[in-house]
């Protein structure tokens, strides 16, 4: 039988594919294709009442019943679907030797700002299992939580990265850290590319810029190139998590570098299905009339591609991170009105 795409790509390259907000079924499939690790986020629940109603009605009916508060109750119906993924998962962990199998957790995006929050809730869905991993934003608040975490020796996936000097502020800081503490737990940088991309495309709808298509949806690949490049010169212990995938390309054109990709099972159906070569892209450099029409048409991108375009002060407004998380507000509110619908058929307590 012939070997599908990912499975040649595991054989042929350093690159590896991570599973995003997985239904059941998906999960299955993405670890039969070849899928090591997987990821989560606060829209994961929202996801899962759109794709596996009865599933998540039901964890969410058990949970009402426990407990009275609903900001407390979704974050206990977040931990339940995620543990679904970890018990697929801890076979790979097993076998791995902690090398792989981990799922990926992110606390409630309304407690972004607030580093005592990130940090309890870190520690509280830690106790869920050994193939646990944080997911925390690199912001200010973020970065502050990242640095009480790495002494505890816990898995970390920092996340919301648009910018080169997100990335290389927070491997300065796990440098920094991980030396004093003496503790190395693995670490992910995570570069958004296709939300990236998209960001831009309502940027330029909106101010009516001129900007071929093909030059404007390679903005997010081109920043994720030059982020592993600088991580990679500079010999950074982490690990580059290609994420926010919004097609195919946002895959492919990664290709062949040290760099794990995260994707939606549709997206890797897609390129299972297509069945294409496996290519080496990562490396590709831009070319300089490319980079310049961005950069000066687009703001935004020159403050992502360049080093120390952005201050870490700066990180938690920067466009891209703000139209992410409000992506995650409104998902995790779905939960939460869900949750409030149910306890009203149910005839359950509430409290907020």
């Amino acid at each position: 039988m012939k070997e599908g795409y990912f499975h040649r790509l595991t054989k042929q390259t350093p690159t590896r594919l991570w599973i995003n907000n997985p239904t059941g079924c998906e999960m299955e499939q993405a670890i039969a294709a070849g899928a090591i690790n997987s990821t989560t986020n606060p829209s994961y629940c929202a996801r899962l009442i759109k794709e596996e109603p009865d599933y998540i009605r039901h964890v969410i009916d058990d949970v009402i019943q426990e407990i009275e508060d609903d900001n407390i109750a979704a974050d206990l119906v977040y931990q339940r679907a995620a543990s679904r993924l970890m018990n697929c998962f801890i076979s790979l962990y097993k076998q791995s030797r902690g090398t792989c199998g981990y799922v990926t957790i992110q606390g409630d995006p309304g407690e972004d700002e607030d580093s005592d929050a990130i940090v309890n809730a870190a520690l509280r869905h830690n106790a869920l299992g050994k193939n646990y991993m944080a997911k925390i934003p690199v912001t200010m608040a973020g970065a502050q939580a990242i640095e009480r975490l790495i002494p505890r020796d816990i898995p970390i996936c920092a996340t919301e990265v648009f910018s080169v000097s997100q990335a290389v502020y927070i491997c300065e800081l796990y440098k920094r850290i991980a030396s004093q503490s003496g503790k190395h737990p693995l670490f992910y940088v995570t570069h958004i590319t296709g939300i990236f991309d998209e960001y831009l495309t309502g940027i330029v709808g909106c101010n009516n810029i001129n900007i071929a298509p093909e030059v404007l949806m390679s903005a997010g690949c081109v920043v994720a190139r030059e982020e592993y490049r600088i991580l990679k010169e500079r010999g950074y212990e982490t690990t580059m998590l290609g994420g926010g995938a919004r097609g195919a390309q946002h895959f492919t054109e990664l290709v062949s570098g040290n760099v794990h990709i995260t994707i939606n099972w549709s997206t890797a159906k897609q390129i299972i299905d297509t069945d294409g070569p496996v290519v080496s892209r990562i490396n590709a450099r831009v070319q300089e009339d490319i980079l310049s029409e961005l950069s000066n048409k687009l703001p935004d991108f020159q403050r992502a591609f360049y080093e120390n375009a952005l201050s870490p002060e700066e990180f938690k407004d920067f466009g891209p991170v703000r139209f992410f998380r409000d992506m995650f507000l409104k998902g995790y509110n779905n939960l939460l009105q869900e949750i409030a619908k149910r306890r009203v058929q149910q005839g359950a307590t509430t409290r907020t």
